[in-house]
């Protein structure tokens, strides 16, 4: 450890006090299988009590509303924030990463200005307009089109796989404005009101019968062209911004809540097995067990090493892509083994956890959620060839001709 986190550990100390007098004891008993308007209210009464804290919105600069917490600071922070079992702020994830990324570096004045508060007062909430049905991992083939009308664009087409619009107010959307450019040529990035006409949501339902996700429909809607971000056909290199919010930090609290997580697969082994004495004697079990736990602690250290990188001043290369792929196959192992630990139990979908991480103990829910992290974010395979094609310095992928 740097010695910028030892000298963080009064901050630490902090961080672990408020949350004990902050959070909610009862936050799960009244989160699980909670409505969708419970989660909604409780998200927002979250979210505002984390900004009265100074902690909502710790990456971002003081001169927005931030904590402009250093990135040690900010470090503390998530492993205090996962360590607590606090609530995940699932429904501000675009809100408070995605669009301070895009728009502190992009957007204009008058866009930061007029979205930037309204994130941080908790009144906007936002979703993300890139996959397509054909265009997922690889959205450089992305076909919804915005045709320039004057002022305006019109825009006709169709978005998939997107959290929470259902809840949102805003969307930010990757078009195509110049077919005749090659795939990474000719988008232009756009901020969508989705009350707009011609905006239609159509929630997605999962394995787990949830609608997490959804669907925007486009039918000649009209968006202006001061609502661009960055300069038109020049998408491509702002949702490069947008996408590189994704990772570090989040994933730091993912793998710390997967070590806290791990308490609840030896809870549950421990217990008396239906047959007599305990799943933990069996020795496949506690095979499986080792196998999980090293792998946890793997990951942690992956995690660890990358962001000890970036302290020093480094940038992270292809290691997000590689914790990507470890996380993934290893959240699915570690809530198979819940399932299987769970016996008869456990096959049978629970009360989801709303606002909970990706390992709750319900643990059906969880291992078929685990398989949408093998797709989002950008899937297994796309991040397979990044590692193969900029780390190893392999041969690229054939292009079909024309492709950027």
């Amino acid at each position: 450890m740097l010695q910028e986190l030892k000298d963080l550990e009064p901050f630490r100390a902090d961080v672990r006090a408020w949350l004990a007098a902050n959070l909610p004891a009862d936050w799960q008993d009244k989160m699980r299988g909670a409505s969708e308007d419970e989660h909604v209210a409780f998200q927002k009464f979250w979210f505002r009590r984390m900004m009265e804290g100074g902690f909502g919105a710790p990456h971002w600069p003081k001169a927005w509303g931030g904590g402009g917490f250093s990135f040690a600071q900010q470090i503390v922070l998530y492993e205090e924030i996962a360590r607590a079992g606090a609530p995940r702020l699932i429904l501000y994830f675009i809100a408070l990463h995605h669009v301070p990324a895009t728009l502190l570096e992009w957007g204009t004045e008058e866009q930061r200005r007029r979205h930037l508060p309204a994130v941080l007062s908790g009144e906007e909430i936002w979703c993300q307009g890139f996959s397509e049905p054909n265009a997922g991992s690889d959205l450089a083939s992305l076909r919804t089109r915005a045709e320039r009308r004057g002022d305006r664009f019109v825009v006709n087409g169709q978005k998939t796989w997107s959290s929470n619009a259902h809840h949102a107010h805003f969307c930010l959307l990757l078009t195509r404005t110049d077919p005749k450019s090659s795939k990474t040529r000719g988008i232009t990035y756009f901020i969508l009101d989705l009350k707009t006409p011609g905006v239609t949501l159509r929630p997605i339902k999962q394995i787990t019968g949830a609608s997490h996700f959804n669907e925007i429909f486009l039918d000649d809607v009209e968006i202006p062209a001061e609502n661009i971000v960055g300069q038109e056909n020049n998408g491509w290199a702002v949702a490069q911004s947008t996408l590189s919010s994704e990772r570090g930090l989040t994933i730091l609290e993912l793998a710390e809540r997967m070590r806290v997580g791990f308490e609840l697969l030896l809870s549950d082994a421990q217990s008396p097995a239906p047959a007599g004495g305990r799943l933990i004697d069996d020795d496949e079990i506690r095979r499986r067990l080792v196998d999980v736990h090293v792998r946890i602690q793997a990951l942690r250290f992956l995690v660890n090493e990358m962001l000890m990188q970036v302290l020093r001043g480094g940038k992270a290369g292809v290691e997000p892509s590689i914790i990507k792929i470890y996380y993934s196959e290893l959240l699915r192992d570690f809530t198979a083994l819940g399932v299987t630990i769970g016996g008869a139990g456990a096959q049978h979908l629970q009360a989801v956890l709303m606002g909970g991480g990706n390992e709750t103990g319900y643990w059906m829910q969880d291992y078929l959620y685990s398989w949408a992290w093998t797709i989002s974010g950008g899937s297994t395979e796309i991040q397979k060839n990044i590692v193969a094609e900029r780390g190893l310095r392999l041969p690229r992928e054939p292009q079909p001709a024309g492709a950027g």
